[in-house]
């Protein structure tokens, strides 16, 4: 039996058994089996470094995001500086109630959402369109390609005290340059309400769609060539393969994009709406967003309960938003869903 096994390629079953045997860890009843000493000496050896690395991270979150929670408090209590924050009043919801009594609280939830639904929708588009030209002009100019893709990313870094000495360079009633270009005098463009949203969505989407771009040009790169070489094949144009090959590929990131944008529609950019708008008070009407109000109730009204009962209705609303979003994600892609 064992010639026969020998003649058709097979090891002897006792063979089999001492090279088993001489494994480590093997033979025996102690086969597939270790120690518990030695389960936690290996996870310390592949985790520790790991949890060391990330340890600074965890800090920082747990300092800066999660305490800070305890400050909710605030937003439900009469609070006086003299009394300190639990000697206060409690006054319950009194302060959300004012705040959506006297109007404010929809208008600066109005305001938040909606320009930040024009900055997610704008972004995303450029951003797309973007990468997806550059990657037809990589084929032909390589240089020319990273030329764009790096100007492109350059506002991404300036602050917005820079951002807003160009948007004055523009809109200066006196030596605004689309005021001489366009023949329109002295016009005042911080006293007109109407043309902010768009404005700011022109120069939301100038400082941050370089990074999008990037994520997308990156996101295209991966994608094989043999697919593209197929569906020109079949001969598919240009259009026919971006929309049935490039965009479902590209669907996971433009998915995560929207729940991280989601995520944040209550959270609007206080350097965009208080520094490039110069807080102008005749601009209120369609640029006031939560932030803002927040500040100004700190800073000028000294209402501190008011503005923590602000940021609280912020936090939880933008809670509830991802909750909600990724939901319907997960309920039709499962796998798309961030959790």
């Amino acid at each position: 039996m064992t010639g026969i096994a020998r003649r058709m390629g097979a090891r002897p079953i006792h063979e089999e058994r001492d090279r088993d045997e001489d494994r480590p860890g093997g033979g025996g009843a102690a086969r597939g089996t270790s120690s518990p000493g030695a389960t936690g000496r290996r996870w310390r050896s592949h985790n520790l470094p790991l949890l060391l690395i990330a340890l600074p991270a965890l800090l920082a979150l747990l300092v800066f995001y999660y305490l800070p929670m305890l400050g909710i408090y605030i937003a439900f209590v009469d609070y006086r500086p003299a009394r300190g924050v639990f000697g206060s009043e409690w006054v319950g919801f009194e302060n959300f109630d004012f705040l959506f009594r006297s109007g404010d609280g929809w208008r600066i939830t109005f305001n938040t959402v909606v320009m930040n639904s024009l900055f997610i929708v704008a972004t995303l588009v450029t951003a797309l369109a973007i990468a997806l030209m550059l990657n037809e002009l990589r084929d032909r100019w390589k240089w020319l390609s990273r030329f764009y893709q790096s100007i492109l990313f350059l506002p991404y870094f300036f602050s917005y005290v820079i951002v807003s000495y160009f948007v004055m360079a523009f809109l200066d009633p006196d030596r605004g340059l689309v005021n001489h270009a366009f023949g329109l005098g002295q016009h005042n463009w911080y006293a007109e309400p109407g043309y902010w949203p768009i404005i700011l969505t022109v120069v939301s989407v100038w400082k941050g769609v370089g990074f999008w771009v990037i994520v997308y040009t990156a996101g295209i790169l991966a994608i094989g060539p043999e697919l593209l070489e197929a569906a020109q094949i079949d001969g598919a144009s240009k259009w026919r393969q971006i929309y049935h090959v490039i965009l479902p590929i590209l669907t996971p990131l433009i998915i995560v994009q929207l729940l991280l944008s989601i995520g944040n529609i209550f959270r609007a950019d206080f350097g965009l709406f208080y520094l490039v708008t110069n807080n102008s008070t005749l601009l209120y009407p369609s640029t006031d967003v939560i932030d803002t109000y927040i500040y100004r109730s700190m800073t000028k009204f000294g209402d501190i309960g008011m503005a923590s009962a602000a940021g609280a209705y912020q936090c939880v609303v933008g809670f509830v938003l991802v909750v909600l979003a990724n939901w319907l994600v997960r309920r039709r892609n499962p796998e798309n869903a961030l959790f």
